[in-house]
Order: structure tokens, then sequence, then C-alpha cells
């Protein structure tokens, strides 16, 4: 059980996007080359998804051996965790949830909602704090636990990509044209693809 990337996003009606205000990523099992490829996908991944969940929701949704869990709170600020098949999604949504407080209370208040994309110093360094503590779910799990910050009967929704992106609308198109991956990342992404579709048993 891994936890690959966190990101969290300002979004908005009146933003054009989602805008990343900083993120914390654990590319160990990556080889040095390909890191730079999967922190644009996982950059890529949140933009997209946190676009397409509604203020309130949360959603996960699965992309071939990963699952990416968003939250978007109904003040428009969005937390993404990009995990293994096999985290629980339950820990995911506390981990944001906590996170998203943290963030708040750290920047005093609404203060995220003028801040433009963090690219080198992140605002919020607890960011990689978390990002270590939670790649256990078993020992963070217990602190959920106790203090029962997300409410066992809150709605997850489940989706498959296909169910997020508006109708006849791919993710290999989306990545294409997106101007936040570089010619390096794309080519990634179609090597990976290739790669899964190549060991999948009918």
């Amino acid at each position: 059980m891994k936890v690959v990337g966190i990101t969290i996003l300002r979004t908005g009606s009146s933003l054009p996007g989602p805008i990343p205000l900083c993120m914390a990523c654990d590319l160990s099992s990556y080889g040095f080359f390909q890191r730079q490829g999967v922190k644009e996908m996982l950059t890529f991944f949140s933009k997209t998804f946190s676009k397409r969940t509604e203020p309130g929701q949360r959603q996960s949704i699965t992309h071939e051996s990963y699952v990416v869990h968003c939250y978007v709170r109904s003040d428009g600020l969005a937390g993404v965790v990009t995990t293994d098949a096999e985290y629980p999604a339950r820990v995911a949504f506390v981990l944001l949830t906590q996170l998203l407080d943290e963030f708040t209370s750290t920047l005093g208040g609404g203060s995220w909602k003028t801040m433009d994309m963090c690219v080198e110093s992140s605002p919020f360094p607890v960011l990689e704090e978390y990002l270590v503590k939670y790649q256990d779910p078993a020992s963070a799990d217990k602190v959920t636990k106790i203090q029962n910050d997300l409410d066992e009967t809150t709605t997850i929704l489940h989706k498959t990509i296909d169910a997020v992106l508006e109708r006849g609308v791919k993710l290999d198109s989306l990545v294409e044209k997106s101007d936040d991956l570089s010619r390096q990342s794309k080519m990634f992404y179609k090597q990976a693809k290739k790669t899964n579709s190549c060991c999948v048993i009918s």
C-alpha cells in the first residue's frame, strides 16, 4: 500500500482551472529519468479530477493500478491523494480532511484564496510529513478512529475515468492537448499505457 502524491489546490468557478498550491510526492519506486514525467502526470490528474469534483463532494477515480482520491470543500479548497489500488479510501479521505483543515489554520483562514501556484518553495512544508505519516494506513487509521474525523456514513463516489470525464472525452486526448505536460511526460504516459495493455490477461 502506497501514497504516491498529495496535492492541495484552489478551485472555483471564477478561475480558468484548479490552481495547485502545494504538492508532495514519493517517487522512489520510479527510475530517476521517469520521476519528472510522473510528477507532471500527478499534477495533471490532480487538476483534471478536482475540476470534475463538485464542491462538498468526495470521489475516488480508478486509473489502471492507481486511485485518485479527490475532496473539494464547499469553500473551493481541494485536496487530491494518489494511491495504489490497495490503499483504503476511508484513510485517504481522513488524510485529506485533516490536511485541508491544518492548511487553512496554518495559513490563516482564507488567505489561500488569493494564492497562485507555488513551484519551488512550499507554503506548507507539513505536507511532506503527511506523505510519510500516511504511507502506513494501519498506523494512521488508529489515529483516525480515536479522532473520528470522518463520519463513516459520508458518501464517497467510486468512479472510473470514463465516468468522470464528459461524454465522448478520452483521457488520451486530454493528455495530448494539455499544456501542463512536457513532451517527455506525454511520451511517458503513452509508454506506460502500452506496457500495461500488453500485460492484460483476458
